[in-house]
């Protein structure tokens, strides 16, 4: 079945060159890219990327109530289950090799976040930034912000 889907794609090249730059982000393979273009098979239904986030289910809920009341913060988890999922083990794999994803693991690590929130994290800027490739139709550059800044 994994290579009638492949073939499938090869043969659109819409959804090839989808694919293409979906997998140019470290962390996301083929299976995963595959699974986001089933899913969300238009991102310019969504406005935003944190629109796309929340459609996932991987926005950060807190729990305040009152002054004395602070539960440890989760994720919504209402959204599209089988998305949600397809970014787990790709979120992992990101905290490695992604060197956003990994700079912003890192971070929340000095932070004493415990290591789902940071996996939350990873999921949600894998999810962004997939939305931006696809969005730019730009393959993903890991030194996007820098070469803004400077005016490149």
């Amino acid at each position: 079945m994994t290579k009638e889907i492949h073939e499938l794609v090869n043969e659109h090249p819409q959804l090839r060159e989808q694919r293409d730059l979906l997998t140019s982000i470290p962390g996301i393979s083929d299976v995963t890219a595959v699974k986001f273009l089933a899913e969300i098979p238009n991102v310019n239904q969504f406005e935003s990327a944190a629109q796309l986030a929340a459609y996932a289910g991987l926005t950060p809920r807190h729990h305040h109530s009152g002054s004395s009341v602070h539960k440890r913060g989760r994720m919504s988890k209402k959204g599209n289950s089988r998305f949600r999922t397809a970014f787990y083990f790709p979120a992992i794999t990101a905290m490695r090799w992604n060197p956003i994803v990994k700079a912003q693991s890192e971070r929340l690590e000095k932070k004493g976040k415990i290591p789902m929130v940071i996996v939350g994290a990873a999921m949600r800027k894998l999810v962004h930034l997939a939305y931006g490739v696809l969005k730019t139709g730009k393959p993903f550059d890991p030194n996007y912000l820098q070469n803004r800044q400077i005016g490149t």
